[in-house]
């Protein structure tokens, strides 16, 4: 309990409402015997990793955690954004990805399997057959849509009582009658964080000399480009 108020109070903002609420619920989730299947929806930007975070917290104290990331790039900005989360504390944090030479994936697979690597972030690199995790505890989904049936099957298959987060600003239609029939939660973060201005939507033909401008105008102010 200490550990966790500690990293809670890491965090630099202040929850948002839906975010407090999303947080309570899969915190509940994880303490339940019953494995956790939920849905956590929000638009990009408002805090639905920071939940992600929280939860691979709680749980690679006791069992490992994967977080499966759609491209080479998303995979890469997750582990980053962990590492810099968890820099204060001990978990151990490994990135599998095509970048990842394959004496070094080697390497990795091996702690994985004696145990001694708690969080494993990468792409559908983590679903090889021989990756072995010693102690599965939590799979995070990020960007859920982007994946197929068969790729959410193979996590869930890893492990008979492993927690399940699945991610997403748009999920999918079968991912949704799920939630409402009732096989999965649902938890939504539609309070934007405080100071994020409305979106304004341009509809644009290609053109690089467009976006290289919108996107220095957005690195010059200091913000972000998805």
């Amino acid at each position: 309990e200490e550990d966790l108020l500690s990293f809670l109070n890491d965090f630099p903002h202040k929850d948002t409402l839906d975010q407090k609420n999303s947080w309570l619920s899969i915190l509940k989730d994880l303490k339940s015997k019953k494995p956790m299947n939920r849905l956590l929806c929000g638009d990009v930007g408002f805090g639905k990793t920071e939940i992600a975070m929280r939860s691979a917290f709680i749980v690679s104290f006791s069992r490992q955690v994967v977080v499966l990331a759609p491209t080479t790039i998303l995979s890469l900005q997750l582990y980053n954004s962990f590492v810099l989360r968890f820099k204060n504390f001990p978990q151990n944090i490994v990135l599998l990805n095509r970048l990842i030479k394959n004496k070094e994936k080697l390497k990795i697979y091996n702690k994985i399997a004696t145990g001694s690597v708690d969080i494993v972030i990468g792409t559908h690199a983590v679903l090889s057959d021989k990756i072995s995790f010693k102690n599965l505890g939590l799979a995070i989904i990020d960007e859920e849509h982007r994946f197929g049936v068969k790729q959410k099957e193979k996590i869930s298959s890893l492990s008979y009582d492993i927690d399940t987060l699945l991610m997403s600003a748009t999920p999918i239609p079968r991912s949704l009658q799920q939630s409402f029939s009732g096989f999965k939660n649902l938890s939504l973060i539609k309070t934007a964080p405080r100071d994020r201005k409305p979106i304004k939507t341009k509809v644009l033909y290609s053109n690089n000399a467009v976006l290289s401008k919108y996107i220095l105008a957005e690195h010059l102010r200091g913000g972000q480009t998805y």
